[in-house]
């Protein structure tokens, strides 16, 4: 996709959620201030930016919703406003950018942004093998009764392109936000595979050992183990 990245976008800062190129975010707008932002921007570029909460700097005093300083610009691919005046729409993963400055605040903020470029940091062949190694390892978490669903092994086993792949593993197989920070801050596509790979590695340990902890009791019974 061709699309140029204007400087200046709005964003969304959210507690807990870690937004990725390449992945799909639906998103309930009900406040009043993103209302009047999306009413802007569609009719505009239909691009925003949504961030993480800095968990840290929000601790300090003052702190008014500080966004992580990595996010990903979206596009809206669907908007469909409800009868309340709230819609809800579909953000497509664009590009991970660095958060420049905040230069607005009300009536929503906007932020001046630079691109950031992912490298490969590795041959296709290493990558390539990182790849099939990752879906392997999600096959094996589903034969131990781990849970994903058929819809991201689907996508994961067709994306050809390590770098997109990558995002949608983080974005779909990782459940801890500080790590999802982390590798959405990670531009080396090696990198972030080796990671990604790391916690499916240490996940698949602690599903076996609860399952042989359990032993042969079910779910609602393990607390008679």
């Amino acid at each position: 996709m061709n699309i140029d990245l204007p400087k200046e976008i709005p964003v969304m800062t959210l507690p807990g959620t870690v937004f990725f190129p390449h992945t799909l975010l639906p998103l309930h707008i009900f406040e009043q201030r993103y209302r009047r932002m999306l009413k802007a921007i569609l009719d505009e570029e239909r691009i925003f930016a949504v961030a993480a909460l800095d968990q840290k700097a929000a601790a300090q005093p003052d702190a008014h919703d500080p966004p992580c300083p990595v996010a990903t610009a979206g596009l809206i691919r669907i908007c469909l406003t409800n009868s309340d005046g709230t819609s809800n729409i579909l953000l497509q993963g664009l590009t991970r950018i660095q958060i420049d400055s905040i230069i607005q605040e009300t009536p929503y903020r906007i932020i001046k942004v630079s691109p950031l470029t992912t490298s490969a940091g590795a041959g296709p062949d290493r990558l390539a093998t990182l790849r099939q190694e990752l879906i392997h390892l999600a096959q094996a978490k589903i034969k131990i009764g781990g849970h994903i669903p058929d819809e991201v092994m689907q996508m994961l086993g067709h994306i050809d392109d390590p770098d997109a792949m990558s995002d949608l593993a983080a974005y779909t197989l990782c459940d801890d936000p500080a790590l999802k920070q982390t590798l959405l801050e990670n531009v080396e596509t090696e990198s972030r595979l080796l990671l990604i790979i790391r916690h499916m590695k240490a996940d698949l340990a602690l599903i076996k050992l609860s399952r042989k902890l359990q032993g042969d009791l079910e779910d609602d019974q393990i607390g008679d183990n």
